[in-house]
């Protein structure tokens, strides 16, 4: 069956894919022979591309040809009895972390993508046609093909310590295409499968530990990192003699095939839909590869992941996907506009003013992750209370959850107080308010906190749409207020937008980029205007929503029509998770600001009152429209198709955004989308708002031009 595969491959003429890649970083196949204990002779390819640890392997063509001669030559020595098994690990901590993405991202047609798909499986499956026994020594970091190269092996051990072992692929819109999807289920089986190339990339790219990899049945054995080469050596030696048995219990049998097969695929393919909708292409080609590689040969199944990869390594998903990825590892982390690090105030002590449920979640992650005093504050002492009784609580079950020890615990609660005299804030670095959405309460809490502060002290406002500059208004020091807007959940969304006013000054806005890195959040710099970056973009969206309501169009057909954004949810989905109330507000606000752009509802106002748009069960799952919301919004006259509602919202945020790039409220379209993805649950896979913009020509109809070169943009 392997002969099968390498003589179909053998047969491709790759240098055109070789010269592509004629700049590659390229990861060396070192070997050196090892006599084992019993006397037999093990040849050990190492992976090292020469660079330290923060560079990994990486597996382009050019790595790919030279690993594949290394096993030809050892396939050779093997036929001439010089030695009696081969082992592949990886230099100190890593493995390999798959393919070169920036250069994948680089690839011109559907051919060349196809030849790279295929020259993986080409490459791969000569580790398990060597003619001896093949072993992979999982000695550190190993991600998509990194893990191939070990499904190749006829055995696998891992290192207890590595840092993950994952399939990242279905996050960044491919598939694993050098066979995993067609090795990885018939080795643990389609349950475990399904989480680790579909669920777990879906979950913020979740990965595995070494004992996680174990009990699945991916490694047979795990060592220890002191002696983990020595002990891998000797397990393969007892391996080769017969005195070490290799059980895997979650292979897939008869009764999996027959039966169970296909019902995981199923509830797999329902939970898809519910959850990310069907724009994304990528979990459900994976989820079909899948499906496929319950029966059939192993050529079959290369031949099925070839065509899949191919097929979306050329398509605009996987473009955008690369361009989402590049802001958020690179972006992300060199925040454009941000003041030099060494001018930022030292923050030990935080004062929060508040102690409602943003509040104490704003000071459980204050207090975590800064390590300092915290003082909540409210307006008596039985809120404060209730603050500090959530606060403390969810310490508790971070302890009962093993994610702190009992020795932190301890630490966290004794940082953690409240007061209702303002005196005990004299001491704060850095002061936050998370009080009611309204310009004049915001004022006046900070005016009266402000008599108590210390000059240098540091004022951050949560605020979500209102002027950061108004609310600075009133004080004696506007230069100290800086914007520091949160989304929900506080502890897990990863992006702050920190507003910079006209007066903030250098050292208070270098402040909040530090103390955002700190609490390990994404930070993006905006101009201080109405709803900043999200909720202007968010506002715009339901407000065209809203708009087409009013105006007649039914929910159905508005919330089918703007599905081709695959956002996470539907818009009224989104109100009704923001809250009808906030969303109304937030609509309102920006009505007032730019009312030749923005509607006012009214029938918003109604649905707050009325409390939801949704009939749910008891389970919270959606029924359908509310009956009474239903009627609320009966009235209009002049219903738009789905297709005229479409068009509507990709020009308003075509312009809206483009507006926004004019008027320097960030830097650069990069932020806009990094803004989306971080803090709006953009898909990856769409690359935030402006490269689909572009791709479906909206940026072209409203101001003549795209917001990105046509390559990152998908635009032919």
């Amino acid at each position: 069956m392997t002969n099968t595969v390498l003589t179909k491959y053998s047969e491709i003429d790759f240098s055109d894919l070789l010269a592509f890649s004629a700049d590659e970083v390229v990861t060396h196949s070192f070997v050196r022979d090892v006599k084992l204990a019993s006397g037999k002779t093990l040849a050990l390819i190492t992976l090292d591309n020469g660079r330290d640890h923060t560079r990994p392997n990486t597996l382009g063509p050019v790595t790919l040809v030279e690993y594949g001669d290394v096993l030809d030559a050892l396939k050779n020595r093997a036929a001439a009895g010089e030695i009696d098994a081969v082992a592949v690990t990886g230099k100190p901590f890593i493995l390999a972390a798959g393919a070169d993405l920036s250069k994948v991202g680089e690839v011109k047609s559907r051919a060349m993508a196809l030849q790279m798909a295929q020259l993986g499986h080409y490459v791969l499956t000569k580790l398990s046609d060597v003619g001896v026994p093949s072993f992979a020594f999982i000695n550190g970091l190993a991600l998509g093909g990194g893990v191939e190269i070990s499904l190749a092996a006829d055995y696998r051990t891992v290192d207890a310590s590595i840092a993950a072992l994952a399939f990242p692929e279905v996050f960044l819109g491919i598939i694993p295409g050098w066979g995993g999807a067609y090795l990885l289920p018939n080795l643990i089986g389609i349950e475990n499968a399904l989480n680790v190339i579909i669920s777990n990339p879906l979950r913020n790219n979740k990965t595995l530990k070494a004992a996680e990899v174990l009990e699945l049945g991916i490694a047979d054995a795990m060592f220890s990192p002191a002696n983990f080469l020595e002990e891998s050596l000797a397990w393969a030696d007892g391996v080769l003699g017969g005195s070490v048995t290799v059980k895997r219990p979650n292979v897939p049998g008869k009764i999996e095939r027959m039966v169970k097969w296909d019902a995981a695929i199923g509830i797999a393919r329902k939970t898809l839909e519910s959850r990310i909708g069907t724009v994304a292409k990528s979990p459900y080609a994976a989820l079909e590869l899948l499906r496929a590689a319950k029966s059939g040969t192993r050529e079959e199944g290369f031949a099925r992941e070839d065509e899949a990869l191919a097929d979306l390594v050329a398509g605009d998903q996987f473009r955008a996907s690369i361009y989402s990825f590049d802001l958020v590892q690179k972006r992300a982390k060199r925040p454009a506009g941000a003041p030099d690090k060494k001018i930022a105030k030292p923050v030990t002590k935080v004062g929060v003013i508040g102690a409602g449920l943003m509040a104490s979640q704003f000071a459980l992650l204050f207090v975590r992750r800064l390590q300092v005093p915290v003082v909540i504050t409210d307006l008596d002492q039985a809120r404060v209370d209730k603050g500090l009784d959530y606060i403390r609580g969810e310490i508790a079950t971070l302890l009962s959850k093993g994610r702190i020890s009992p020795d932190e615990s301890n630490k966290l609660n004794a940082l953690i107080s409240g007061t209702t005299n303002k005196a005990d804030f004299a001491d704060a670095d850095w002061v936050i308010e998370a009080v009611f959405e309204e310009l004049g309460v915001k004022q006046d809490v900070f005016a009266d906190v402000e008599q108590y502060i210390s000059e240098t002290a540091v004022l951050a406002t949560n605020t979500s749409s209102l002027s950061v500059e108004q609310i600075a208004s009133k004080l004696k020091h506007p230069e100290r207020v800086v914007g520091f807007h949160f989304f929900n959940p506080v502890a897990v969304m990863p992006l702050v937008e920190v507003v910079n006013t006209p007066h903030t000054d250098e050292a208070t806005l270098s402040t909040a980029m530090v103390v955002a890195a700190k609490l390990r959040k994404n930070a993006v710099i905006t101009r201080d205007t109405p709803g900043f970056v999200v909720n202007r973009i968010l506002a715009k969206l339901l407000g065209e929503a809203m708009h087409a309501v009013d105006t007649g169009t039914p929910f159905e057909i508005v919330d089918t029509a703007l599905a081709p954004f695959g956002l996470p949810m539907t818009s009224f989905e989104l109100l009704e998770l923001v809250g009808l109330k906030v969303g109304a507000h937030v609509l309102d606000t920006h009505h007032a600001a730019f009312p030749d752009r923005f509607f006012e509802s009214t029938n918003l106002h109604k649905l707050a009152d009325h409390g939801k748009i949704f009939e749910r069960d008891a389970k919270g799952k959606i029924k359908g429209f509310d009956k009474k919301a239903v009627a609320i919004v009966a009235g209009g006259t002049t219903p738009m198709t789905g297709a005229e509602i479409l068009r509507r919202v990709e020009d308003g945020l075509a312009d809206e955004i483009h507006r926004m790039l004019e008027d320097d409220v960030v830097h650069a379209a990069e932020d806009i989308d990094l803004c989306l993805i971080l803090g709006a649950g953009w898909p990856f896979q769409m690359g935030g708002a402006t490269p689909y913009l572009d791709r479906v020509g909206a940026s072209e109809r409203v101001f003549g031009t795209t917001f990105h070169h046509p390559r990152i943009a998908g635009v032919a």
